[in-house]
């Protein structure tokens, strides 16, 4: 999320540089959703037409870090260093009891005032083994956080390209140096192009699409995007289903806002964004920022969170004087981010159809655990489908090939998921032009999966 602009995608590799859908029975080519929607509960009369809802992670913990323990240093990015510079604390929380836990540590873009959360998610294995998603900063609270699982580090998965993910790879690793490193393929960095070897990751092996031979394939498959070059380098992406607990893993694909900001987001971030500075005197809509105390109460952290939202997706938002009315619209539902969908997704959308229609095919998930924002979610495969549905519209099919009266309804929620405001799409729909119009990034990169 940090590293938007290189490869003008929302994730670059740079050089040191539960939701709940209750609708009807939705059927698919390759089997039927009737099962995965069989448990839901009636709906209130006074919920929305879409009710989501994030699930709720269990006996959530975070190391003393009064010693150091989340002391970590980090300057590294180009063109933006990635923060916070000297301290992450990481909290972690059980998704699924005794089988899935999730790490997160705060993330923050350069010198700015805008944060996210950055997530690392570890599975324990039948081996009795750990299987480690995208790793975080190895602080000594991470660390030690990750032991009192009580078992060995067997696997550390590098899901994509990106430099916010990667650069954690090659120092977790030698916190755990008898675990295997898998990563992504097509690994490039920018704005020099280097081995992963400069990074800190040796003996890397490769993730394949589809892979039945790698040590964990009876009980985690993979499915791997991998496009043609949309900017300065392509986009890569491995999708992951843990066949036992029905859930699928992904990086940057679709991501859940919720309304209250993570834990691991430090209340000096939120009203820091709070504050009426530069960003939001440029973009009020031309009314007037008062200049006023940032006082530490729930109002103005709320405030700093929404502010954060709307610029890490949009870049550049209407209104940040009033943040609010455009995040909940954004807020509570599942979505692909508008940079990924215009900067990426757009310029490939026969290769993520592909991928998509992979993942709803072949995976009967219940919940979605993203690397950013919330999770876990709970999650259908008509929910995953709704946030996609603008790949439809590029590619002229409205679902014609694939009729049915659910795919109907998933086509109505798509329409809600895929709204984003004009207003505020304005400046990243600019510099999709520009980016285009100098023959920096492409218009449509077509290919469908051979």
């Amino acid at each position: 999320m940090a590293a938007a602009f290189a490869g003008f995608s929302p994730k670059s590799t740079h050089l040191h540089s539960p939701i709940s859908f209750k609708g009807p029975h939705s059927s698919f080519p390759g089997g039927s959703l009737k099962s995965l929607c069989s448990q839901s509960k009636p709906r209130n009369r006074n919920s929305d037409f879409i009710n989501l809802v994030v699930a709720s992670a269990s006996s959530r913990s975070s190391a003393n870090s009064s010693d150091g323990g989340s002391f970590y240093l980090n300057f590294t990015g180009f063109p933006f260093p990635l923060g916070p510079f000297l301290n992450r604390r990481t909290f972690r929380t059980e998704a699924v009891k005794d089988c899935i836990w999730l790490f997160e540590q705060e993330q923050a873009l350069g010198f700015s005032s805008v944060s996210t959360n950055n997530r690392m998610t570890v599975i324990k294995l039948k081996s009795g083994g750990l299987w480690v998603h995208a790793p975080i900063a190895p602080t000594k609270e991470c660390v030690q956080l990750v032991k009192e699982l009580g078992a060995p580090v067997e696997y550390i998965i590098l899901p994509t390209f990106a430099y916010e993910h990667k650069i954690f790879v090659g120092p977790f690793s030698r916190k755990f140096p008898r675990a295997q490193i898998w990563v992504a393929p097509r690994q490039w960095s920018w704005p020099l192009n280097l081995p992963l070897e400069f990074f800190g990751i040796f003996r890397a092996k490769t993730l394949k699409d589809e892979d039945m031979m790698t040590p964990w394939a009876d009980e985690i498959e993979q499915k791997v995007l991998s496009s043609p070059e949309v900017g300065i380098g392509p986009y890569v992406e491995v999708a992951f289903y843990h066949k036992h607990s029905r859930t699928l893993l992904v990086t940057d694909a679709v991501i859940f806002v919720p309304r209250q900001p993570p834990d691991c987001i430090s209340k000096e971030s939120l009203l820091a964004s709070a504050k009426n500075g530069l960003a939001v005197k440029f973009l009020s809509k031309g009314k007037e920022v008062p200049e006023e105390p940032v006082v530490d109460n729930k109002m103005n952290r709320q405030k700093g969170w929404e502010r954060m939202v709307l610029q890490i997706l949009f870049l550049g938002p209407s209104n940040l004087l009033e943040p609010n009315a455009t995040f909940a619209q954004m807020s509570q539902k599942l979505i692909v981010s508008p940079i990924v969908k215009t900067l990426v997704f757009s310029k490939v959308p026969e290769k993520v159809r592909d991928w998509i229609d992979r993942i709803t095919r072949d995976w009967r998930f219940k919940r979605i655990i993203p690397a950013h924002f919330s999770a876990p979610i709970n999650a259908s495969r008509s929910d995953f489908l709704a946030a996609f549905a603008f790949l439809d519209d590029l590619l002229g099919e409205r679902y014609v090939t694939r009729p049915s009266l659910s795919l109907l309804f998933t086509s109505l929620m798509g329409k809600a998921a895929s709204y984003f405001p004009p207003d505020d799409m304005r400046t990243l729909s600019s510099l999709d032009e520009f980016l285009v119009s100098v023959g920096v990034v492409k218009k449509t990169v077509s290919g469908r999966k051979q």
